[in-house]
């Protein structure tokens, strides 16, 4: 959720799959996924891919609890923090296409007055610009976690959206509308708040009404006000002690600091289902899906764009795979779907090591494009 976690969003590929992992699909995918655990990686790891004929296969590895030694559920319920904004780009996207909302239109025109931060003029800035970290607008979390990563001061805090947006109104790092994408929790707050002006309904039930039951997600859901425990069957998430070093059992927290921009719960199948539900068109209209698929470059090096709460990722065998992952305490998703109806979707229940170790963030990309390239 972080700036400084901004692998969390995509997907850092390994290039093509060495010649010793040349196996059935389910090998590949279930010796990438062994190699994520272990003390120096994450405590547990679980995915589902989805191939081109419809057919999901469920992986896991690890323990999804320390203190039992359970194993980690088969597709059972993760925080998928930054994976959110897909969601909360569909119902922008959907207010769009109703009529209900302007793309171009100053933020202004939706929240005159909101956004004060030093650099930013806010008549300046889009709704298409939030939705494509566009804006300029500083990041409210890097003044919560920033430069530590320590999580734990808001283990059990519930903020207001207006809350976070006071963080980012504080902060001196803005930039000019347009300068270019720089990623910014920030602008899914607002989005929300935006949805929620032009609707006069509360954000968490816009998402569920028009998306998670719109398509049927059984395991999905925004958590409900002061909500702090995993609903159903789940792995347990950690976090090390950034005092301590030690890990520590993070499963249990106030998720609000991310909300419509990081707060949803669901499982590797459910993402799976949205992901193929969006590129299917069951979501938005073919307007609305075309201006959200519409990228602007994140990473000249690595091939990546991003469009409307949406990454492009180039894979090795050539293909363009479209997906959004997330990180939150406990918990670290990567997830894309192709053109041509895969999708595979991965959890580790960590943060550590999710964005800092290269060759961690490398087999965890590795897994997902042997699961999207394979014949």
């Amino acid at each position: 959720m972080t700036a400084a976690a901004v692998a969390a969003g995509g997907l850092a590929f390994a290039g093509p799959v060495p010649a010793a992992q040349a196996e059935p699909r389910r090998d590949a995918v279930q010796q990438s996924i062994d190699k994520l655990v272990g003390v120096d990686r994450h405590p547990g790891a679980l995915a589902a891919v989805r191939d081109r004929h419809g057919r999901t296969r469920h992986y896991t590895a690890g323990r999804g609890d320390l203190r039992t030694g359970e194993q980690v559920p088969v597709n059972g319920r993760v925080r998928i923090g930054s994976a959110s904004k897909m969601f909360a780009s569909v119902v922008v996207l959907q207010l769009v296409g109703e009529g209900r909302l302007e793309l171009d239109a100053s933020i202004e025109k939706y929240l005159p007055g909101l956004v004060r931060a030093k650099g930013v003029d806010a008549s300046k800035i889009t709704v298409r610009q939030l939705l494509q970290h566009n804006s300029g607008l500083p990041d409210y979390t890097e003044s919560m976690f920033a430069p530590l990563g320590d999580f734990f001061p808001y283990r059990h805090v519930y903020l207001e959206p207006r809350e976070l947006l006071d963080l980012a109104n504080a902060r001196e790092d803005g930039r000019p509308a347009g300068s270019g994408w720089s990623y910014s929790n920030t602008n899914y707050v607002l989005a929300g708040l935006i949805a929620q002006r032009v609707t006069g309904r509360p954000f968490n039930e816009l998402v569920t009404t028009r998306v998670i039951e719109r398509i049927g997600l059984r395991d999905t859901y925004a958590p409900e006000v002061g909500e702090q425990d995993i609903r159903g069957r789940h792995p347990q998430g950690y976090q090390r002690n950034p005092t301590t070093k030690e890990l520590f059992d993070f499963t249990r927290m106030d998720p609000s600091w991310g909300w419509a921009a990081g707060q949803l719960v669901s499982t590797p199948d459910d993402l799976n289902t949205f992901l193929r539900a969006l590129l299917g068109g069951k979501l938005l209209e073919p307007a609305q899906l075309a201006q959200m698929r519409t990228t602007i470059p994140t990473d000249p090096e690595s091939g990546q764009g991003y469009g409307l709460g949406i990454f492009s990722m180039p894979l090795s065998c050539g293909k363009i795979a479209w997906g959004h992952g997330g990180d939150i305490p406990g918990y670290s998703t990567l997830n894309a779907t192709t053109d041509d109806g895969r999708a595979a979707t991965l959890t580790v229940t960590s943060l550590n090591g999710s964005v800092t170790d290269k060759s961690v963030a490398a087999d965890r990309g590795a897994l997902i494009d042997a699961a999207l390239c394979a014949n």
